[in-house]
């Protein structure tokens, strides 16, 4: 074999090895892609994913006192520079409606838990069956899954504010 070929060929199996190295990041990555969501979206989930850990409050709309559930989503919201009214069931029926389906990260989900009301809960949707949301007295903001029985059977509905 002759210089020149085999340069070729050492060059070729470099391509090779580069493009494979290039493609292997693809099998780790989540099952949505943050480049599909839109900027303001990902403002929204970022700010409630710092929010992790905070308490629950009743009433609570900042980091300081804790969370309850609509006061999270509200905050998440204004720091991406959208306006929210204050509670789940403003925020359900200032939403548009979104088929489950057809959810995207940073539509907001609706549960029933409370007897009395259609919807008395909402999260952020994540992606992948997930959401964040400030959960009850005695608990901290976290990430659940939809498919958790307990919330598969509360879940009312989704909506979409961007």
């Amino acid at each position: 074999m002759t210089i020149n070929k085999l340069k070729i060929k050492i060059a070729g199996i470099t391509g090779v090895i580069a493009f494979g190295l290039a493609l292997s990041g693809c099998g780790s990555s989540p099952k949505y892609q943050q480049s599909n969501v839109p900027a303001s979206k990902q403002a929204i989930i970022k700010t409630a994913k710092n929010m992790l850990g905070v308490k629950y409050r009743y009433g609570g709309a900042n980091p300081n006192r804790g969370f309850d559930c609509s006061g999270l989503v509200q905050y998440s919201h204004k720091a991406a520079g959208i306006d929210l009214p204050r509670t789940t069931g403003q925020q359900y029926k200032a939403s548009k409606r979104v088929p489950r389906k057809y959810l995207k990260a940073g539509d907001l989900v609706f549960f029933k838990t409370a007897l009395s009301r259609l919807v008395s809960h909402v999260g952020i949707y994540l992606g992948n069956n997930k959401f964040i949301h400030a959960p009850s007295s005695g608990k901290r903001v976290k990430i659940s899954s939809m498919k958790e029985t307990y919330w598969r059977q509360r879940f009312t509905g989704a909506g979409r504010f961007l």
